[in-house]
């Protein structure tokens, strides 16, 4: 099976050419496989959200090819890598970023408006990830109104909505404790194995970084350690 992502000697350098020049990542080769539960590991400044960064199309690398799908993401233009971004990557942060104004069900829609879906189905469509992800008796409570378990179902719900391949999750327990937060792995884990998506998950936690079938360490930009579980 061909890998969905496959990086060939990415490297990210900030403020190149100039005297405080920081080399974030270094020759970074990584594959993939469609379906596959990945965790990424390692200490702050290991360039872990760099790596993330690349690989949601957020950012481009100084040097070398990434590839999603068969496709070089260096030959596409900026509107074509948006249309990519919000079609195939679905991103969860450790933030939720919810809009504050807007209930559940308005969050989750989202992703959607950009695709020109009409109301009624971008509707039943968030109706439906909120059913999945056990918050459809939240659907018109306001984010100030909710847990931060309960946040973070909301983003994964619209993360999902207009059924990437890949979720990319950037420290999706950081802010909750440890009950919930193997709450939500377990929810990743029923995206992944029943609903066969790609996920990619950032993490400091040992523990949560022991349920991915793969685990990948970066320490100073390079990958130093790959565990298959």
């Amino acid at each position: 099976m061909k890998p969905i992502i496959e990086l060939k000697n990415i490297s990210k350098k900030y403020y190149e050419g100039k005297d405080n020049q920081l080399q974030v990542l270094n020759d970074v080769n990584l594959s993939i496989k469609s379906g596959e539960f990945v965790a990424i590991v390692g200490a702050s400044g290991s360039g872990k959200s760099t790596l993330m960064n690349i690989i949601g199309l957020l950012d481009q690398p100084t040097n070398g090819q990434y590839f999603l799908d068969g496709a070089d993401t260096s030959q596409q233009s900026q509107k074509n890598l948006s249309l990519i971004r919000g079609q195939k990557i679905g991103f969860v942060f450790q933030t939720f970023n919810l809009i504050g104004r807007i209930n559940a069900l308005k969050n989750v829609e989202l992703p959607m408006l950009y695709t020109g879906a009409p109301p009624k189905q971008r509707a039943a469509r968030a109706q439906q990830l909120l059913e999945l992800v056990e918050m459809s008796d939240r659907a018109k409570h306001f984010p100030n109104e909710l847990s931060g378990g309960q946040k973070q179902r909301v983003a994964i719900a619209r993360a999902m909505v207009n059924d990437p391949s890949i979720i990319l999750a950037d420290e999706p327990t950081g802010a909750l404790d440890s009950t919930t937060g193997r709450m939500i792995i377990d929810l990743f884990l029923e995206l992944n194995r029943r609903h066969n998506k790609t996920v990619i998950l950032i993490t400091h936690d040992a523990e949560i970084a022991s349920r991915a079938q793969r685990i990948i360490t970066l320490k100073d930009g390079q990958i130093v350690g790959e565990e298959r579980q």
